[in-house]
């Protein structure tokens, strides 16, 4: 039994027979997005884990590109109707969204088990252990015999829009140059089974020898890691012409470590 966004008012807090419960199927798996509190945020959805499995996907409160204004969603979606539905309830409604997604992609929507988002965005639940992570959505009950915990809260990010998986990887940059510059570093994987565009590792101050750790969520499960492009930039024009380089780029894929 699958809970899309199952509802806050009247049933959070509630007795287990009156709302969604673990005991109302031999596996409940369940996607909040809409979890922030209803007043005074308005949130339609329940915040507490109540199945064998909970996603929290971007934590459960704030889904990426919700926050858009109307007119923009409205533009973007198919028709005046769907578009203004949205924007009324568009956080509670990507419950769903993810869950069509997940049909199509039996591979994406890894959850990682954590005791909260913010410990999930630091890293510190990276790789998946090595049962694996379980799949939001509609495959989500291949993960049934692994279960050894009453609540399993799982966090992960979603796309701003379809397609919606990412795929979570970990990526350190060693820097090698003569002299430290401000600017910034992207990178860019390319892999057996498709490649990302440019995400940005860090900001700030680059210096020789040091290596700048970042988590990127890629629109791609590239598979197996056959180049990977870097590229740094100061946006601005430097007469001393300054040159960074890359020692050592290193990638771990939170699939499988």
């Amino acid at each position: 039994l699958s809970g899309l966004d199952p509802a806050q008012p009247y049933f959070q807090g509630t007795p287990a027979e009156v709302r969604l419960d673990k005991t109302d199927a031999e596996f409940v798996d369940v996607i909040h997005t809409d979890s922030a509190p209803t007043i005074p945020h308005l949130g339609f959805g329940m915040s507490p884990a109540v199945g064998h499995i909970d996603f929290y996907p971007n934590g459960g409160k704030q889904m990426p590109g919700c926050g858009k204004n109307p007119v923009s969603q409205i533009v973007d979606l198919d028709g005046i109707w769907e578009g203004t539905r949205d924007f009324v309830a568009c956080n509670h409604l990507r419950s769903y969204k993810y869950y069509s997604d997940s049909i199509i992609y039996p591979d994406g929507f890894l959850g990682y088990s954590c005791a909260s988002y913010d410990a999930f965005e630091a890293g510190s639940c990276f790789p998946c252990p090595h049962g694996g992570c379980p799949n939001m959505g509609h495959y989500a009950d291949k993960y049934k015999e692994k279960i050894k915990k009453d609540f399993l809260k799982l966090y992960l990010n979603t796309a701003e829009a379809k397609d919606f998986p990412l795929w979570r990887y970990k990526v350190a940059v060693t820097i090698s140059g003569k002299s430290k510059v401000k600017g910034y570093v992207n990178i860019a994987l390319y892999g057996s089974g498709g490649n990302t565009r440019q995400h940005q590792i860090y900001k700030g101050t680059l210096r020789p020898d040091d290596t700048y750790t970042s988590f990127i969520d890629v629109e791609a499960n590239i598979g197996t890691v056959t180049k990977v492009k870097f590229l740094w930039n100061n946006n601005w024009i430097n007469p001393t012409l300054p040159k960074l380089g890359a020692a050592t780029i290193t990638v771990q894929s939170g699939q499988n470590g």
